[in-house]
């Protein structure tokens, strides 16, 4: 039985395992949940409202299965060279099939939309990203399911080379099950990453980015937006390391907690006893709008050079009474004055996203969830 990390160990304090826990090792004798057989061609999901309404290609894949045609390299071809770590380890063993993509020196490899539809079982996949120098990529990851108790466990592996870009979204669209996805991403010189994920669930998600600037002059953005309700628990952990000297990045992520959910990050940043000149800073902000909802902020910085400039900051908090109070004095509705004030509080965490297209239609997506319950 595969052994899963426990609320003993500090950097799982806050992951609800539970629906994990069950499907690996509650009947040994039990099939291999990874052995999930693949939907029959009448009996797919319904998907469209699950994709973002953006030019690019779309790849779909059921209970770990790819459905349809695609050009995509679908081999599982995890980098073995990268930290371990329980649940990416568990992805590598075992997917059956991934997203392999590799692109050639300056290429423009456009937007890639995967869509992640979890069913009844467990479902483990892997996405695998090389990029060469100067290479651009911008690449979409949707988790989705059918209300039904499931577990996609996802793994994804980048390396950017010199100058490269790229652009990862992750989607969290789930309404029961659970959702646990691993980003480990290696930059080289002067290349550049934006992550920002989206959960907008109200159910289990467990979501981690591990950033490693290897090369002078790299650069990364990494956010969140997490919109909890119901009984949802929305937990993250954030690893950004300054390896080598004159690297720098930014985390921002906006957690807001309705109903009886829970929402949590532990967002850390390293700098190496060498890398000198790093510029780092991290934003980490809670809105609970139900006092029988919970928020948990954790901002973890370990700086062993001296010629750094780091920065944090972390507050939770309610909705600001006295501008509730301003904005109705003008003429707005309570819930439209809340509903604002919420949109204001989130979108910080977009502002890293430069595609306008795409900003405009992950505002879009929180404004929605937030107007329906405000």
């Amino acid at each position: 039985m595969t052994e899963l990390p426990t609320r003993h160990d500090e950097a799982w304090r806050w992951a609800d395992l539970r629906i994990a826990e069950r499907m690996l090792g509650a009947n040994p004798d039990a099939h291999d949940p990874a052995d999930t057989p693949p939907p029959a061609n009448d009996a797919l999901p319904e998907i469209d409202q699950h994709w973002l309404d953006i030019p690019g290609t779309r790849h779909l894949t059921v209970a770990g299965h790819p459905v349809g045609d695609t050009t995509l390299d679908t081999t599982a071809s995890p980098d073995r060279s990268l930290p371990r770590h329980p649940l990416a380890d568990l992805a590598a063993a075992s997917a059956k099939v991934g997203a392999t993509i590799h692109l050639a020196a300056d290429e423009d490899g456009g937007t890639i939309q995967l869509l992640h539809i979890g069913t009844a079982g467990a479902a483990h996949s892997v996405t695998r990203v090389e990029l060469s120098a100067g290479a651009r990529l911008t690449i979409i990851e949707t988790f989705a399911d059918e209300r039904q108790d499931h577990w996609l466990n996802h793994r994804f592996d980048a390396f950017l080379a010199e100058g490269a870009q790229l652009i990862r979204i992750v989607r969290v669209r789930t309404a029961h099950g659970l959702v646990s996805e691993r980003g480990a991403v290696s930059l080289g010189p002067k290349a550049g990453f934006v992550s920002l994920t989206l959960a907008s669930a109200g159910s289990a998600m467990r979501s981690e980015a591990h950033v490693m600037l290897d090369g002078p002059g790299a650069h990364a953005d990494v956010s969140g937006i997490f919109l909890g309700d119901g009984h949802a628990a929305l937990d993250a952990l954030t690893r950004v390391e300054h390896r080598v000297p004159e690297t720098s990045s930014s985390q921002i992520f906006r957690l807001v907690a309705a109903g009886q959910s829970q929402v949590s990050i532990a967002g850390g940043i390293s700098v190496a006893r060498h890398a000198q000149k790093t510029d780092a800073e991290q934003s980490l902000k809670a809105l609970v709008l139900k006092r029988t909802a919970a928020a948990n902020l954790k901002p973890e910085l370990e700086i062993y050079a001296d010629d750094v400039k780091c920065a944090h900051g972390c507050t939770v908090g309610e909705l600001d009474r006295n501008a509730l109070f301003y904005l109705q004095s003008r003429g707005l509705p309570p819930l439209q004055a809340q509903a604002l004030l919420t949109q204001a509080f989130v979108a910080d965490a977009l502002a890293a996203i430069a595609d306008e297209p795409l900003r405009a239609a992950l505002d879009r997506e929180a404004r929605a969830w937030l107007e329906a319950r405000t």
